[in-house]
């Protein structure tokens, strides 16, 4: 008798059926195999996305149910169809979270190389969690802390049974590899959250309130530094691909794309050994070489991110192995969400790198990364950085820009002119310097305007000012590490009339507390040439490697 495995469906074929019990024993097995599918599929499955605790990152795509040790009754599978059985697909669960799975009207074009069968899409994993153990870990602190090795994982070097012959040693393929050692570097980070000694460590060493767990955070950045390695794709020219701009108030994504494009400790050249891809184009550029000037039709750009994506799955196999699950994209512009719906497994499965975090329009803190717009207007933060002490900020609060966007039109209305403590200026009078107003303000306001981002958040922490959010639905930079409210002030829109008395509140020396808590987390934020360890570069790569450890893939 031979078994076949065709994802999680086998398929049994025998040649005698000449004892009643060996019937007994099969003719189960089949009716089994029946109720997990048809025969050539693969499977995905989503745990713990329904769950109303957002510090669950954990999502997977699994060709094999056996293969995660997860029971639990939110646990979901649905089954993923390659391009050409397209006609067939439909959901196994009645669920509003599906990844990995395209709909009939989000399928694209024939001539697709998306999730054909030119690759095999192999198993990812889930990588479970557990309950939040403090306060530490709750909304979207760094869950990776939590993270449970399923049952059936094993080190590389690690035999599951004693031999009972004489094996030949098992060849480990290179994902293989890859995988173990992201196993050992979950239980070291796992080991740190049990108040285990991290590293040794002569640089800045992570402590205080402004992070969720330091210690956890310490680990894993350490982690990230030994091992963690992304391949960005060759293909493309520049200006839209491998370049972005540097001097705008999108530099965060034109820095970032220009400096892994010569970076030597994190890129590899060779692919193989890669844990994350990078897809290296410029939302940015696109609208300045791609889009045609107020014609207010995205199809260009729309197109410009299928045609690389096809590209890429194409030619490499590492697309179609995982459904992007291992791959990123990074944006700071407005429309950088817009561009990822071109392809619906970039949106679904993938890393995405933005600035515009707004969860109402389907930024998903589980698996997508926040990281802060900077407006660099000379190319260097060097004039941007410092300020006095809170003894000599005689200011409460302050804010000037340009009126767009719901929110600013309400801070206008309510404070602009009407209060000396709360200075409200549409436009700063001749001869005052914005940077000079924050530097002698105690609470910075940062309202979103027609996006959720504002560069006002980095300005503030640059100046030393503690900075109020005024958003609805925005994931602040970094979350998964910093414990934002340690060091900022979050106000509802429909608390805007009550500013004035909700800053009141805060006593001298719970400013004075998060006033030093702004310039000890300002290194994060920093933008250097070259980059410094736990600057912005670095810290959009760990929260991008927290990402990729949350998801296991295997070989088929």
């Amino acid at each position: 008798m031979a078994d076949f495995v065709y994802g999680n469906c086998f398929a049994w074929r025998f040649c005698s059926s000449s004892s009643k019990k060996l019937l007994l024993f099969i003719v189960p097995l089949i009716v089994i195999s029946g109720f997990f599918g048809p025969r050539n599929s693969n499977w995905v499955s989503l745990s713990g996305l329904q769950s109303t605790r957002p510090w669950l990152w954990g999502y997977s795509v699994s060709s094999n149910s056996s293969s995660s040790s997860s029971s639990s009754n939110d646990h979901l599978d649905v089954k993923l169809l390659s391009t050409k059985h397209a006609d067939e697909r439909k959901t196994m669960a009645d669920s509003n979270v599906v990844m990995g799975v395209q709909d009939k009207e989000e399928s694209l074009s024939n001539d697709s190389v998306l999730n054909s069968s030119v690759s095999p899409s192999l198993p990812v994993e889930a990588v479970h969690a557990q309950e939040p153990q403090n306060e530490n870990d709750v909304e979207f602190g760094l869950n990776i802390s939590l993270l449970k090795e399923p049952q059936s994982s094993h080190s590389m070097n690690e035999s599951v049974d004693p031999p009972m012959k004489a094996r030949e040693p098992k060849v480990y393929t290179n994902l293989e590899r890859l995988e173990s050692g992201l196993q050992k570097a979950r239980a070291a980070i796992r080991d740190a959250r049990n108040g285990n000694q991290t590293t040794p460590d002569h640089d800045y060493v992570p402590q205080g309130p402004m992070y969720r767990n330091a210690n956890v955070f310490h680990r894993s950045y350490s982690e990230m530094e030994k091992q963690f390695k992304v391949y960005v794709y060759k293909e493309g020219e520049p200006p839209v691909f491998h370049n972005g701009p540097c001097k705008s108030i999108y530099s965060t994504e034109g820095f970032f794309i220009n400096r892994m494009e010569v970076d030597k400790q994190f890129r590899t050249e060779d692919p193989e050994k890669a844990h994350v891809f990078f897809l290296p184009f410029s939302v940015t550029m696109m609208v300045r070489f791609v889009y045609i000037r107020d014609t207010h039709d995205f199809g260009p750009i729309r197109r410009t991110v299928i045609d690389y994506v096809n590209l890429v799955a194409g030619r490499y196999p590492y697309w179609n192995r995982s459904l992007g699950a291992d791959h990123f994209m990074l944006s700071c512009h407005d429309w950088g969400p817009e561009a990822s719906l071109s392809v619906p497994n970039l949106q679904k499965n993938s890393i995405r790198a933005l600035c515009n975090a707004n969860t109402s329009e389907r930024f998903n803190p589980i698996k997508d990364v926040s990281f802060p717009e900077i407006n660099l207007q000379t190319g260097t933060i060097k004039d941007m950085i410092g300020g006095p002490s809170p003894s000599q900020r005689s200011i409460l609060a302050f804010f000037a820009g340009g009126v767009h966007g719901p929110i600013r039109p309400v801070l206008l209305e309510h404070w602009e002119g009407k209060d000396e403590d709360i200075q409200v200026f549409k436009y700063l009078p001749k001869g005052i310097s914005y940077y000079a107003m924050m530097r002698k303000t105690k609470f910075c306001l940062c309202p979103s305007g027609y996006e959720v981002a504002s560069p006002r958040i980095v300005e503030a922490i640059y100046t030393g000012c503690v900075p109020v959010l005024i958003s609805d639905h925005y994931t602040p930079p970094f979350s998964d590490v910093l414990n934002w409210k340690s060091f900022s002030v979050e106000v509802s829109v429909s608390d805007i009339p009550n500013l004035k008395r909700i800053l009141m509140r805060i006593s001298s020396r719970q400013y004075i507390r998060m006033q030093r808590r702004v310039v000890q987390v300002r290194k994060h934020f920093e933008l250097n040439y070259p980059p410094k360890r736990l600057d912005v570069f670095h810290m959009i790569l760990h929260s991008v490697w927290l990402r990729r450890l949350n998801v296991r893939i295997q070989d088929m």
